[in-house]
C-alpha cells in the first residue's frame, strides 16, 4: 500500500492527470507484488506465489473470480515494471559495464516510476515538436 506521503509525491509531479493515474496503478501494483514476494528487490514473484499471497488477503478470499482477474492485472503490471526496470538500468549498465542490476523490478520505487513517466512524456513532446517543425 502506498503511504500518504508517496501519494502526495505522485500528485505533486507535473504530469497530466491520466499519467498520474497510471502511475498510481503501477505504484499500487508494485507494492502488491513486493508484499506477495515479501521483499523489495529482485525478480517478480511467480504466479503460484501470487496466488498463495492473494488467498491470504481477506478482500480477495470472498470472490475467486475477482481474485483471478486481480492476479492477471498484477502480472500485466509486473511485465510493465520489468520493462521500466530494464529501461532504468540500461544507462547505468552502459556506464558501469557490469552485470545486470540485481534490484530487478521489485527494487523500483516511486521516484523511479515518476522519473520514467516524465521521460516518456518528454519523448512524446519532442516527437510532437519534431513533427510540427516540418511543413
Amino acid at each position: 500500500m502506498l503511504s500518504p506521503e508517496e501519494l502526495a509525491e505522485l500528485e505533486a509531479s507535473l504530469l497530466p492527470a491520466l499519467e498520474r493515474h497510471h502511475l498510481r496503478l503501477l505504484a499500487h501494483s508494485l507494492r502488491s507484488l513486493q508484499a506477495a514476494a515479501d521483499r523489495r528487490n529482485g525478480p517478480l514473484p511467480a504466479r503460484a506465489e501470487l496466488l498463495a499471497w492473494a488467498l491470504n488477503q481477506p478482500e480477495l478470499q470472498a470472490d475467486r473470480g475477482f481474485c483471478q482477474a486481480f492476479l492477471d492485472q498484477l502480472q500485466g503490471a509486473g511485465i510493465q515494471l520489468e520493462r521500466i526496470a530494464q529501461d532504468i538500468s540500461a544507462p547505468k549498465q552502459a556506464i558501469k559495464a557490469t552485470e545486470p542490476d540485481a534490484a530487478g523490478p521489485l527494487g523500483l520505487d516511486l521516484e523511479d516510476l515518476v522519473a520514467w513517466a516524465q521521460r516518456q512524456a518528454d519523448r512524446r513532446i519532442e516527437k510532437i515538436k519534431a513533427s510540427e517543425s516540418f511543413p
